[in-house]
């Protein structure tokens, strides 16, 4: 039996990278999944990579209304859910002195705007004994210059965190961050260039960056009974980068 045998996740963001390594991990081990994502192209590949057990269902988690009908759908398809993984994020570089409002405004919106609401809204159909996760980002724990204004977009998650398990105690929902680091994604291609990435991977003890496969194993962690007694938590999974 898999650790996620008969539950119900939802993962926002899901149609790439880390969360889609970790959808399909979830189902390998039980799990019907709901994704999400804004490109349509990208969904179908994603759901043709899972096989099974996976409805997609595309918006853009800022969008309060496409929240709504993610969440009606799964209301209508499976009625509740066990597993909440916000991981819907963007980020980019910006240098104090020449961030601009937009640049701001993209990275609190999804990042920080999108993640409260993605868990707010789902709250009626959580069960009791729930796991809620969200996708934060050691950038918010080490100094990197240019990168200030995504680091405080995914600080919120550790305060969120910490409020929400204790207002969700009654239900016994959890609420941890998982902190990957440096992570080789199509999305890291599109954001760092070669000279970034050797800086970056200079900076893992291991010398090379992380696979989203390994992001996906602590996700079902925390997702699973496994981690039944961990709550609060923002587990840091990048390689020791931030504490060499």
């Amino acid at each position: 039996m898999g650790k996620l045998e008969g539950k119900v996740a939802v993962i926002t963001g899901g149609s790439t990278g880390m969360a889609l390594a970790g959808a399909k991990l979830f189902v390998e081990e039980g799990a019907y999944v709901f994704i999400t994502g804004r490109r349509q192209e990208a969904l179908d590949d994603a759901v043709k990579a899972i096989g099974r057990n996976v409805t997609a269902v595309r918006g853009d988690a800022a969008d309060l209304a496409d929240l709504d009908r993610l969440y009606e759908t799964v209301r209508r398809e499976k009625g509740s859910i066990d597993v909440l993984w916000a991981s819907a994020g963007t980020g980019e570089q910006g240098m104090l002195g020449e961030i601009t409002e937009e640049q701001f405004d993209r990275a609190f919106s999804l990042n920080a705007r999108a993640t409260l609401f993605t868990v707010q809204k789902a709250l009626p159909l959580l069960n009791d004994g729930a796991s809620i996760l969200m996708t934060g980002s050691n950038a918010s724990l080490r100094g990197f210059p240019g990168w200030s204004v995504y680091a405080g977009s995914k600080a919120v998650q550790q305060a969120w965190a910490r409020v929400w398990l204790n207002e969700l105690r009654d239900r016994r929902i959890r609420v941890n961050v998982l902190t990957p680091g440096q992570v080789a994604t199509a999305k890291q291609e599109e954001v760092f260039d070669e000279e970034t990435k050797r800086q970056f991977e200079s900076l893992i003890p291991r010398g090379k960056m992380g696979r989203p496969e390994e992001i996906a194993t602590v996700a079902l962690f925390l997702a699973s009974d496994d981690s039944s007694y961990v709550n609060g938590l923002e587990l840091t999974t990048d390689g020791g980068t931030t504490v060499v």
